[in-house]
């Protein structure tokens, strides 16, 4: 257990160090959930299979933001119906460096009676009676039960057991420095989908699932309709009603990218603009959308000056208002950290 939360804790201050400057939304990876000899939900008549719904699902969408944005690199964790391991799928995005994770998923139910779209982020339900320990709780163990058919999977995830309720405690010690912006994806996304081929909206929820612990960027688990609803099932049967799921999630991408972009861009302080105090200089060391406690590491010992910036806050050290003295600085605070970089900035 020491171990695990060891590695927990190494990937947070991993996290923070690569979350800063990210000026653009120009990678994202699209997750078809299953494949392979994992078929995930199956249609009660056995005729049709999740993996390959979700696969024809995230292809139409990779398309259309590949045409949409030829600098976007996309990239799918598969193009084919294979299986690729949850940890294998949130590495192949963190390798990829991503902006975003979109991972699609169809749901089911033991009874034929829910239906709808849902949207999913890291998390865990305060309510023991109503959410995570009840409906979500099978949920969970649906999509996290993939790691049983990989070899020997209790040594390769830390003698995590998906049918185990105290095996997600691990995931609630993992706090998830992109919920706010995995939100808003997540917030424009059921928005886009409402009035489409699959009606109903079963809103927001926050869930353990495995492959949203492991990725460091903005994720969202999307499940659009149920397998195990006779209405939902007949209009994922239709390519058409695909292209029109992938369709409204491309327009869902679309106003978030430009949210992203639009927000650590326009809110910057114009540098024409010549504040009372003058101009100040020093390291930055890191930008993120939570607050981080002054006296933690990745701060080198240094006191930060917190600027914000859209829905950011840039952290930095050695700030003076001579050059010259903040440039020494700089160079002693690049031998422990060498990704920092040297900033000016007013008001």
């Amino acid at each position: 257990m020491k171990r695990a939360i060891h590695i927990i804790l190494l990937s947070l201050v991993l996290t923070a160090f690569t979350s800063y400057g990210q000026i653009t939304l120009n990678s994202v990876v699209i997750d078809p959930g299953h494949g392979g000899k994992d078929p995930g939900c199956i249609s009660p008549d056995k005729k049709n299979y999740e993996k390959t719904m979700t696969l024809d699902i995230s292809v139409r969408l990779a398309e259309k933001m590949r045409k949409a944005y030829p600098d976007l690199k996309v990239a799918l964790t598969r193009t084919k119906d294979e299986f690729v391991s949850l940890d294998d799928r949130a590495e192949f995005a963190n390798r990829k460096n991503a902006d975003l994770f979109i991972s699609i998923h169809i749901n089911a139910a033991r009874s034929t009676g829910p239906n709808g779209y849902s949207l999913h982020l890291l998390g865990q339900s305060s309510n023991k009676n109503k959410d995570l320990y009840a409906y979500n709780m099978d949920v969970c163990q649906r999509e996290n039960s993939v790691i049983l058919l990989e070899d020997d999977y209790s040594t390769k995830h830390e003698g995590f057991d998906p049918s185990d309720p105290e095996s997600y405690i691990f995931m609630v010690l993992m706090q998830n420095s992109n919920l706010e912006q995995s939100l808003k994806f997540a917030e424009t996304a059921g928005n886009c989908l409402a009035g489409g081929p699959i009606k109903s909206n079963r809103g927001i929820w926050q869930n353990p699932f495995y492959v949203l612990w492991k990725t460091s960027m903005p994720a969202v688990l999307i499940e659009l309709g149920f397998m195990s609803n006779s209405s939902d099932l007949s209009v994922l049967r239709q390519p058409a009603n695909r292209e029109d799921l992938a369709e409204r999630i491309f327009q869902a991408f679309k106003e978030y990218k430009s949210h992203y972009d639009r927000t650590l861009t326009v809110n910057a302080v114009p540098s024409s603009v010549a504040p009372s105090g003058g101009k100040l200089y020093g390291t930055q060391i890191i930008a993120s959308s939570k607050t981080i406690p002054e006296n933690s590491p990745v701060f080198l010992g240094y006191e930060p000056y917190k600027v914000k910036a859209g829905g950011l806050t840039k952290y930095i050290v050695g700030v003076s208002s001579s050059k010259e003295e903040a440039m020494k600085m700089y160079r002693e605070i690049k031998k422990k950290n060498s990704e920092c970089f040297f900033v000016e900035f007013e008001n």
